[in-house]
């Protein structure tokens, strides 16, 4: 059964195409004007089309931020273990906090400050890329460095190693998934 609405809120007049389906509804957007933008030369714009309070783009962007942070879990839980185990009872490599904070950090800069619409590369694009790619394999360097002098055991290491992998695959993950000017980005969270 298809049934067509009209709601009118504030000067915005929409036509609603509603399926109704053994008492659930569901509905997508047919038209959609508003006089006072029609009056003002403006244009309205009906981001998902959805009628619903949740839009199957809004989810996209929840659950990859989910992902995101459960990925941040599961990589400092090995960074803990790798510290906290009985066995192991050293917490150097907890300093590896600090190439977690710091890794984003140039990229993020040069964003802000580089005009992306040039499509050649640029010297501060690439000395922030630089920046970061010698953040990160010192992350992975600094727990090899602790084993060869017998401050932490090699068992450990791995640990932290598989921490480091998994933490850098987030962080990534988020500038993959954030990092584009599309329908959402990380600057909304």
């Amino acid at each position: 059964m298809v049934l067509t609405e009209s709601a009118e809120e504030e000067g915005v007049h929409i036509r609603v195409n509603r399926n109704s389906l053994e008492g659930s509804t569901t509905g997508r957007v047919e038209e959609v004007r508003s006089d006072s933008a029609a009056e003002e030369g403006g244009t309205v714009v009906i981001r998902q089309g959805c009628v619903s309070s949740f839009c199957p783009g809004e989810m996209a962007g929840i659950k990859a931020l989910i992902s995101l942070s459960f990925g941040g879990a599961i990589g400092l839980m090995f960074l803990m273990l790798g510290c906290a185990l009985p066995v192991y009872d050293k917490y150097w490599p907890l300093f590896l906090l600090f190439f977690y904070i710091l890794s984003p950090i140039p990229y993020c800069i040069s964003r802000r400050v580089v005009d992306d619409t040039d499509s050649a590369s640029n010297a501060c694009k690439e000395l922030a890329i630089f920046l970061t790619t010698g953040i990160v394999i010192s992350a992975f360097g600094l727990p090899i460095v602790f084993a060869r002098a017998e401050v932490i055991a090699w068992g450990a290491c791995a640990l932290v190693l598989t921490g480091n992998v998994v933490i850098f695959g987030t962080i990534l993950g988020f500038f993959i998934v954030f990092g584009s000017n599309d329908d959402f980005s990380w600057q909304q969270w």
